[in-house]
């Protein structure tokens, strides 16, 4: 029971903090340690297949927390500043 409860709480805590990724790098980093706490449920429940994915997820969203950090903020450089070219005419 008490896994079970466990369980249900960090999955909840994932998805809350997942929706409000857009707010801060800080939801981020949030998602990253629900993905691992769910990671961790999914051991002690015995289902290593959803252990497995959550802990790759853990660490998906740990380098988009880093990627966040970087002088472009997280965001895609724009396409003239990768390519050395201008937009086409609108």
């Amino acid at each position: 029971m008490a896994v079970t409860v466990f369980g249900v709480c960090a999955v909840s805590f994932m998805l809350v903090t997942y929706a409000l990724e857009q707010r801060s790098r800080h939801f981020v980093a949030a998602f990253a340690l629900g993905c691992a706490l769910s990671s961790t449920y999914g051991f002690l429940a015995g289902t290593w297949p959803f252990g497995v994915v959550e802990a790759v997820w853990t660490l998906v969203a740990l380098k988009r927390y880093l990627a966040a950090a970087s002088p472009a903020g997280g965001r895609p450089v724009p396409r003239e500043r990768q390519t050395g070219t201008s937009p086409p005419p609108a």
